[in-house]
């Protein structure tokens, strides 16, 4: 069973940061449907966020956490700080998510139960007389139809997107997460060596797998979000693809991206290995590969933007004859991911030319220095990495590379 990774205290400090959030933008209540923001605000971890959950976070009191009834064991032993309301398969979260507003919250004091004027005749029906309630619009656990029944069967609510409240908050990793992306990291480079270690010349696409995956499971890894991503080049192309049926050659590079998971928490890396031979022109991209890391670690620093890192990394690659060369971004922050993703949801928060995110001190992100396709050469690597108070900590060890097999 996963156990909550969470202390008392770490939960407490992250719900006073949403209510915080939802004081300042005037909500009377939050609904959460985002699996990765629930986790944050209980710390439930199990698979069964396929169907949809709503977190019900009022001003005060107990938050609510409604789902199917069966997963009422999991939630028993794992949610310390939200009461568990259960659906039959008969009917969706939805359905009892009006019903437990209507006959719970109104039958209680405002201050207890702040959708009281959604079951009472409200005179007035101007957006400031209404109720007024957030919703995570851009969720994986909100669909057209769950969204849909909420608003028809609440009426007398101005609906407010706080898509982005949470996911937040979320950015600047606490110590206890700085621990589990470390733990996380240790983990990546323990699979990353397993898969380097069964690339060869005949090697099985299948075979380099399940060697990684059983290493990652026997270290200690969880089910990671995404992968692994373990393809032949020729393959490239296919970006959330992973192994076929295959056989590795001798001359061609494998490509390797994958993450260990502790408590939800992924530590990205990726490698370029070469089965045989590397061209030389491959080994010349390597040394650009990893000069533009370089110098995307010594561009990540507290109160600058995302653009600016950015900015860094392709500098480097101009200066290497490759101004003709564009990436949508050269890393994303990461940290809690719930399959399908470590990405954080269904949204990639990214280093990018035109970003405007602002770079905090416990920002966590995985860093790609990607230089494929440039014409010159081809090679990539990338890395967790920390931005702590000493600066960037760079979490996975795996040698960059070349790495010939």
């Amino acid at each position: 069973m996963f156990a909550n990774p969470f202390t008392d205290e770490e939960l407490g400090q992250r719900l006073a940061a949403v209510r915080g959030a939802m004081e300042a933008r005037g909500l009377d209540l939050v609904l959460l449907s985002t699996p990765e923001n629930i986790f944050y605000l209980t710390g439930l971890d199990h698979w069964g966020y396929f169907a949809p959950h709503l977190l019900i976070v009022p001003p005060e009191g107990d938050m609510v956490l409604v789902t199917r009834q069966m997963e009422r064991v999991s939630i028993e032993k794992q949610v310390r700080n939200a009461l568990f309301h259960g659906h039959a398969d008969n009917e969706t979260a939805a359905d009892l998510a009006v019903r437990f507003l209507k006959d719970s919250f109104a039958a209680k004091e405002r201050s207890r139960a702040v959708l009281k004027a959604v079951v009472e005749e409200i005179e007035e029906q101007a957006d400031d007389g209404a109720m007024r309630i957030g919703v995570e619009t851009w969720s994986s656990g909100h669909s057209y139809g769950f969204g849909h029944a909420l608003r028809e069967s609440l009426p007398d609510v101005f609906w407010v997107d706080v898509t982005g409240l949470v996911d937040n908050l979320r950015l600047v990793k606490s110590p206890l997460e700085q621990d589990l992306m470390r733990r996380a990291a240790a983990i990546s480079d323990i699979a990353a060596e397993a898969a380097i270690a069964a690339i060869r010349d005949g090697a099985s696409e299948r075979d380099v797998v399940a060697e990684c995956h059983a290493t990652m499971i026997r270290a200690g890894g969880e089910v990671p979000g995404f992968g692994p991503f373990i393809r032949p080049g020729k393959r490239l192309g296919e970006e959330h693809a992973t192994w076929g049926d295959g056989i590795y050659q001798a001359g061609e590079p494998v490509f390797i991206e994958l993450s260990g998971c502790i408590s939800r928490y992924h530590s990205p890396l990726g490698r370029l290995v070469h089965v045989g031979s590397i061209r030389d022109e491959d080994a010349s991209m390597a040394e650009v590969s990893r000069e533009a890391f370089e110098a995307v670690l010594s561009a990540l620093r507290p109160g600058v933007l995302a653009r600016d890192v950015y900015a860094a990394w392709q500098a480097v690659v101009d200066e290497a004859g490759l101004s003709h060369y564009r990436r949508h971004h050269c890393g994303y922050c990461v940290g809690i991911g719930f399959p399908p993703s470590w990405t954080g949801g269904n949204r990639v928060t990214g280093l990018r030319h035109d970003s405007d995110l602002e770079i905090r001190e416990g920002m966590t992100f995985h860093i790609l220095s990607w230089l494929m396709g440039t014409g010159k050469g081809d090679f990539f690597v990338s890395n967790a990495v920390l931005l702590g108070p000493n600066g960037t900590e760079v979490l996975t060890k795996t040698p960059l590379g070349p790495t010939i097999r």
